[in-house]
């Protein structure tokens, strides 16, 4: 990720309990326990803002920051594409089964994409499905944290 000045990237977040989570702009939402993946962009300083997701001590400002306040980020990826692709990303996963879109407008306030959140009551073998948007996507630098 040092290398990469800005890009897209996809948190895996893991929210333990069910929880009813005021959530900025869109109030407050009921969050089922189960797996978050939030699709966002950085065209600058991409490794301040993967820092700053994993970080609990932040100011609010994205609807993200909500959710993380609550839940922690089990693994991420970042992509080196342009934030076009942003949205051509959450398309893709959205087509799969696995995930559900559990609330509309969650990070999606500059695009006309339904929400950049998905949802799956299972553990999702995350390498397994960005295999499906492989040939569109180069992974630069996969991260876990634990």
């Amino acid at each position: 990720m040092d290398d990469l000045n800005s890009g897209i990237y996809l948190l895996n977040i893991y929210l333990k309990d069910d929880q009813i989570i005021n959530t900025g702009a869109l109030g407050k939402i009921k969050y089922k326990k189960g797996y978050y993946f939030y699709i966002g962009s950085a065209q600058r300083n991409l490794k301040a803002r993967i820092k700053r997701h994993l970080s609990k001590d932040k100011n609010f400002h994205w609807h993200i920051d909500y959710l993380l306040d609550n839940a922690k980020i089990v693994e991420y990826a970042i992509f080196n594409a342009k934030k076009s692709l942003e949205c051509k990303l959450f398309q893709c996963l959205k087509n799969n089964k696995i995930f559900d879109v559990p609330i509309e407008g969650f990070g999606s306030s500059d695009c006309s994409c339904k929400s950049h959140l998905l949802y799956s009551k299972e553990k999702v073998d995350l390498t397994r499905h960005l295999k499906q948007v492989e040939q569109e996507f180069r992974i630069i630098k996969p991260g876990v944290k634990n």
